[in-house]
């Protein structure tokens, strides 16, 4: 036990603290304020408070607890609302009220609630490290997988079929004549990765149902990506769309320093919209850290940390885990003034220097690996970190230094939001090194995909090309077949790359749907060639009906969507080739 010494913003320093160790938990003055020590000098300890310092005073008690900042793991996790250290704002809000206090204390799993547990081993059995030896039903879309914690090996002495809560024992293992009770609750520190036995290279397509995304920069199960954009350029919704409609088992949004309504707006409709594949609320495949701008900056790092902890956790049962944090950038911001309060040497901008090393830390620990312990299986986490750069400018520190990790860019474009395309992903400067990762899955379902987005990145291309000569002399001095291209450029960006978020249609595109939809457009494309070079003009071919139609396209619903462009191809070639206007 130890007292307050110096108090300087979230920076507090300790004496009498002889005894304590790097990253030990302690709780600071009357409140039992959450702090983390951070350094050692003498009998001096360096804490980094995860709560507002306002009104400690010099002399005031600091407890140290013996423990690091670990993540509670168990049923109830699936559904809940943290805070930045895990404190469920749910149980807050019932026992204190909708304002949260400074020291306030609440655990991440209910105590109280009973889970049904079901073994999948039974007595005299070998169990080790990541066995699964039993079975909850945490909700009606994830089985939550009881394993055993890494460590720990023997045979299964006893265990039990029930209803129990997280830290009534369920298991009993025996090694070397000692016995260890399993309860279905395990903890682990945030900041250690958990262990597994293989990595692979990342594969199989991440589904988004962004079509930019799953069509023309894709994003594997298992990557790391990066949306990085200007203020207003739409990052916040880019990162909302992937927690709610990524294909995966589970997903977990990080709002790291992100604007409260925002964070609300999260979290009031994932109570209300449903998986598209199951039709179960979508609330039961997710989990949120809420760290809004107005609570603690410190809380900050540990938020990203227990959420990539919580999504390992999963990825050890064998499911495929999407975690978005948005953004890295106010991340980094809390490290910059933790940094200066310590007067450490700063770097570039006034951040740390080991701030490269920090976001390593937290996108490596993305990936696909096969897990420990039986039966074998397979996991993987992806995940997307929105950037903040002051003006759009992508050559601040934080944006370099996530670039030199991630395998996937989204750069959002300032001028795309103002002329109101979204999601202003820029098709010039945006890149997906992942492929060759999705090209077989690809190849199953939709075999012509790697052609298909090729020819329609080039039309974008050669438009952009073009550009410079339309500024200067107009668009009606081009060559017919430049106008042409200017023609299919303009439907490939408005027709397929734009998408509604808020458009009951068009929210969610399947990839079937995403590539019937590209091979559409890319069809009247020749479609228009040939009429062209049978002497007909570029007024004919804009002015056809059937290019209204196939900007509608987006607004047809995924059920019926094959049956009705089938219909759209046939009257496609009569009106384009015959020169028929079909009603």
């Amino acid at each position: 036990m130890g007292k307050i010494w110096r108090v300087s913003g979230p920076l507090v320093i300790a004496d009498a603290m002889k005894g304590s160790h790097v990253y030990e938990i302690v709780e600071i003055g009357e409140e039992g304020l959450v702090g983390e020590i951070v350094g050692l000098e003498g009998n001096k300890a360096i804490i980094q408070a995860h709560e507002d310092t306002l009104g400690l005073k010099v002399g005031e008690v600091v407890r140290g607890t013996g423990r690091i900042l670990s993540a509670e793991l168990g049923p109830g996790l699936v559904g809940s609302i943290y805070d930045g250290l895990q404190k469920s704002l749910l149980t807050m809000g019932e026992n204190i009220g909708p304002f949260m206090k400074r020291g306030a204390k609440a655990s991440a799993l209910p105590r109280d609630k009973k889970w049904q547990f079901t073994p999948e081993v039974k007595v005299g059995d070998a169990v080790s490290q990541g066995d699964i030896i039993g079975v909850v039903p945490e909700t009606n879309l994830i089985e939550h997988r009881i394993m055993v914690p890494v460590g720990i090996k023997g045979t299964i002495k006893e265990i039990r079929q029930g209803d129990y809560t997280v830290e009534e024992p369920v298991a009993w293992i025996e090694h070397d004549s000692e016995v260890k009770e399993l309860t279905l609750m395990q903890r682990w520190p945030v900041r250690k990765p958990r262990p597994y036995k293989q990595r692979f290279d990342p594969s199989g397509l991440l589904t988004t149902g962004m079509r930019i995304l799953d069509y023309m920069f894709p994003l594997a199960l298992g990557g790391k990506a990066s949306i990085p954009g200007g203020f207003g350029t739409g990052k916040t919704v880019a990162l909302q769309q992937l927690a709610r409609w990524a294909q995966t088992h589970l997903n977990i949004y990080v709002g790291c320093g992100e604007r409260g309504n925002e964070m609300s707006d999260v979290l009031t409709s994932f109570r209300e919209l449903k998986d598209p594949n199951t039709g179960r609320l979508l609330q039961e495949k997710e989990i949120f850290i809420a760290n809004t701008s107005n609570m603690p900056v410190v809380a900050r790092e540990a938020s990203i940390f227990v959420g990539i902890t919580m999504a390992e956790y999963f990825r050890d049962m064998g499911y495929d885990i999407l975690l978005v944090a948005d953004s890295t950038s106010r991340w980094a911001e809390a490290m910059r003034e933790m940094s200066g309060r310590l007067e450490e040497m700063p770097g570039e901008e006034g951040f740390p220097s080991y701030m490269g090393s920090r976001l390593s830390s937290f996108y490596e620990r993305a990936g696909m690996v096969a897990c420990l312990g039986n039966p074998e299986r397979k996991g993987s986490i992806t995940v997307a970190g929105a950037v903040s750069p002051p003006g759009a400018d992508f050559s601040e520190p934080v944006t370099q230094n996530t670039l030199r990790i991630i395998d996937a860019l989204y750069a959002l474009d300032v001028s795309l939001a103002n002329k109101r395309h979204f999601p202003a992903i820029n098709w010039l400067t945006s890149y997906s090194l992942y492929v060759d990762a999705v090209r077989d899955w690809w190849n199953e379902h939709d075999p012509g995909w790697e052609d298909t987005r090729a020819k329609a990145l080039r039309v974008l291309q050669q438009e952009a090309e073009l550009e410079e000569i339309v500024r200067l002399v107009g668009p009606e001095a081009l060559p017919e077949g430049d106008k042409l291209l200017l023609l299919i450029a303009r439907m490939i960006r408005e027709d397929f790359l734009q998408q509604s978020a808020y458009n009951e249609a068009d929210t969610y595109c399947t990839p079937a749907k995403a590539g019937l939809m590209l091979k559409t457009i890319m069809k009247s494309y020749e479609l228009a060639q040939e009429m062209l070079n049978s002497g007909a003009g570029i007024e004919g071919i804009r002015s056809s009906p059937m290019v209204y139609r196939i900007s509608r396209m987006k607004d047809i619903p995924n059920e019926v969507f094959e049956q009705r462009v089938k219909e759209l191809w046939s009257e496609m070639e009569q009106s384009l080739v015959t020169g028929k206007r079909v009603p």
